[in-house]
């Protein structure tokens, strides 16, 4: 029998030390069924290490696993399962190097402000591996993305596990957004009927002109976006924003995507921290600018930089930030018991993770005294903010949402080939002086010019025709799966959608639609209509761009399960393959912590679960192996019983955490390979194992609570010792004896 091969994504933190669990399982069950599960390291140490070869001893090169994984998403055969991973800020990049440097491996350090070829060389190769460095090289389809039918139920009978809290109507939290100078007010967009290269150019005031990108090459039909973000009008709205938040005493946040839009967010993150520290950063600039101190990296980084400093200095500049807090709002927190604020690092609160938490609490985030308070959300530009901004109205208006009853908002994403926003962060720039930035056909034809002014941030993003195409033809496919109204999330009034719209109502003609309900709509008008049809139990599927593909598919599945972590998300690639997604990571930091504190890790591997199991069903079905598929429906089976046994990890040490899981999601999978009748050989083969598990159950799970007894050394958080993690995660001997005997 022909093995076929299951890519298994090595990430970081909680997924990747629940991989040490889960993987042996997965392996034993399938083996000698057509399925070869093959684990491939893409975490950020996998990918620093992968990167400067030449810094490294030969036993310590690791192959460039994420490469590898993207040539083979451009194939037939392609079947990746993604798990979570780092979108590395440049605090994190940096800690990693540290951590690497730590165990050996001569890495050179990131050189912040390079000033030689070498150090200018250096840093581009570590830019490889910042921000969303992994979804744009594998996500090589469009998204397909939906809580699991057993999920869904689950949570609708148990709605008060985190349960949504009651809005009050005179609730004063809501978010602000500028009203002028953002990248939707100045964006402009063209369609490239013909294709071919352009160049973006940068002219000056002195007219000299500089080549920014050349030859850029354009497919026929693509859709070609460029807009800015006056620095300007942006400092202005935080100035107003945060003297605001003063008057109505409101918890002061900001919500960005630093991570994903890895040259962009971390700009306007900048001017936030300068703005609000300003009386303080000016007293002291020329001692921060000596010590290397940036904005943009929080005021994390300052605390950091100034331990190069006399005591006393820093007590002086510790003093005066501190000072500052006593004059401007509070600010949200990112751990109050330690003083972490939402300005300390640009990673720490992302908007698509941090502002379902917004509503789910009531409009509330916390403060510095550890408590809850309303809050004014800062999400800067209009293309998106105002989808959030509406949802907080609709719940000050109506209340809190039903878990019980509400209906769901799965969603269909257009993100192949690097599309739209997410895909811009190599022609993404912060402007050095004033003049004019255009794009400018080979023919010489200016398509789209912008006046800018100095520390502007313009960016160019594009989507291809193919990934429209695809995306439009998804869309009818599960509104027809569905039977529910599907939504365009379009705004004809912003440039780049008005070109998407064009496309929509052509593609749409492709396809039968007969007797399906599907609208374009502003995302205004969307939420409104989804949020609306939600109150009364009914589905609407959202067909958005990429980024409200992010946004959405965080908020939604927090609101309606209580997580985005148990999300079914398959990719079905556009050579035919598929990626398989296994829900967010939010939490992965603070479950590794709590790990090394006590020997408990509380991370959910549902998504795993539902991941693997839609991976096998592509498999069965793409090489016709009904052995595979019966291995896909017994292990639905098991996620099923599962659920309805709530062997989830719990929320305390002393119960069960994630071996636990692990171990009965083994036992429930046997029991359901053992009492199926469609294939005899996975029925005599499993039998035994179920037997045995069955029979050492109790004595399993009781020795794997005791197991819980910290602390845990890892030997690294982003490069851990695989021995000392092995032996932590597979604490037990008898189940490690029935799994390795498969």
């Amino acid at each position: 029998m022909t093995d076929h091969k299951i890519y298994w994504t090595e990430t970081d933190e909680a997924p990747y030390l629940a991989t040490f669990s889960f993987y042996p399982i997965i392996k034993g069950f399938t083996k000698g069924t057509g399925v070869d599960v093959v684990l491939s390291d893409i975490s950020l140490a996998g990918r620093i290490l992968a990167n400067f070869p030449d810094f490294l001893t030969e036993a310590q090169r690791i192959p460039d696993n994420l490469a590898m994984l993207g040539e083979l998403a451009l194939t037939p055969e392609a079947n990746i399962i993604k798990l979570p991973n780092i979108s590395a800020s440049i605090p994190q990049l940096q800690e990693a190097i540290a951590e690497l440097q730590s165990q050996g491996y001569k890495l050179p350090d990131y050189p912040e402000n390079p000033k030689t070829d070498a150090e200018k060389e250096i840093q581009t190769r570590y830019a490889k591996v910042l921000g969303s460095a992994v979804n744009p090289v594998l996500r090589q389809g469009n998204s397909d993305r939906r809580a699991p039918i057993s999920v869904k139920k689950y949570a609708q009978k148990h709605p008060k596990k985190l349960p949504l809290k009651p809005w009050s109507p005179d609730s004063k939290t809501h978010v602000a957004h500028m009203t002028e100078g953002d990248f939707y007010g100045n964006e402009k967009s063209v369609t490239m009927d013909d294709g071919g290269d352009v160049r973006i150019e940068f002219q000056g005031g002195d007219g000299a002109v500089k080549t920014l990108k050349d030859k850029l090459p354009m497919l026929p039909g693509e859709v070609m976006s460029g807009t800015f973000m006056s620095r300007k009008a942006l400092r202005a709205f935080y100035a107003e924003q945060i003297e605001d938040a003063k008057a109505q005493g409101l918890l002061l946040s900001l919500h960005l995507k630093a991570t994903m839009m890895k040259v962009s967010d971390p700009i306007l993150f900048g001017h936030a921290v300068s703005v609000y520290y300003e009386k303080a950063l000016t007293k002291h600039a020329a001692v921060l600018k000596e010590v290397g101190f940036n904005p943009n990296n929080g005021i994390g980084d300052l605390y950091a930089k100034i331990k190069s400093l006399p005591e006393a200095k820093q007590a002086e500049i510790e003093a005066d930030i501190q000072a500052v807090y006593s004059e401007r709002p509070a600010l949200a927190m990112v751990d109050s018991d330690h003083g972490i604020t939402n300005l300390h690092v640009p990673s720490d609160i992302i908007v698509d993770a941090s502002m379902p938490v917004v509503v789910r609490e009531s409009g509330q985030m916390w403060g510095p005294d550890g408590n809850l308070h309303e809050t004014k959300a800062m999400i800067p530009d209009r293309c998106y903010s105002r989808v959030y901004k509406a949802m907080i109205e609709d719940c000050q208006k109506h209340g809190a949402y039903d878990r019980a009853t509400m209906g769901s908002v799965p969603n269909v994403g257009l993100m192949a080939q690097q599309a739209e926003e997410y895909g811009s962060h190599p022609t993404t720039y912060e402007i050095p002086a004033d003049g004019t930035i255009r794009v400018v056909a080979a023919d010489g034809r200016t398509l789209m010019e912008h006046k800018v002014e100095t520390g502007d941030v313009w960016r160019v993003s594009r989507v291809k025709d193919i990934p429209i195409r695809d995306w439009v033809k998804l869309a009818v496919k599960r509104a027809r799966a569905m039977g529910a109204h599907a939504v365009f999330w379009l705004d004809k009034n912003r440039a780049h959608d008005a070109q998407l719209i064009a496309k929509v109502e052509r593609y749409l003609k492709d396809h039968d639609t007969a007797g399906l309900t599907i609208k374009i709509m502003p995302p205004v008008d969307a939420i409104n209509y989804s949020l609306e049809r939600i109150r009364k139990g009914l589905d609407t599927i959202s067909v958005t761009g990429n980024v409200l593909r992010d946004y959405l598919t965080d908020l939604f599945p927090i609101l309606e399960i209580g997580t985005s972590a148990y999300m079914l998300s398959i990719v079905p690639l556009l050579a035919g393959g598929g990626l398989f997604e296994t829900g967010a990571g939010g939490s992965a930091p603070k479950h590794v912590q709590q790990f090394e504190k006590v020997n408990y890790l509380r991370w959910d591997s549902l998504g795993e679960f539902s991941a693997f199991a839609a991976s096998l069903e592509h498999l069965s079905a793409a090489f016709n192996n009904e052995k595979v598929r019966v291995l896909a429906d017994t292990l639905d089976a098991a996620i099923g019983k599962f659920l309805d046994n709530e062997k989830s990890p719990a929320r305390k040490v002393g119960q069960i955490d994630i071996r636990g899981s692990h171990f009965y999601l083994a036992l429930y999978w046997a029991e359901f390979l053992a009492a199926q009748d469609k294939d005899p050989e996975l029925k005599a083969r499993f039998a035994p194992v179920a037997k045995v598990l069955g029979e050492n159950a109790d004595k399993i799970d009781a020795e794997l609570i005791a197991a819980q007894s910290g602390p845990v050394d890892m030997g690294g958080y982003y490069h851990p010792d695989k021995k000392k993690v092995d032996t932590a995660m597979r604490p037990n001997p008898i189940l490690n004896a029935i799994i390795d005997a498969l």
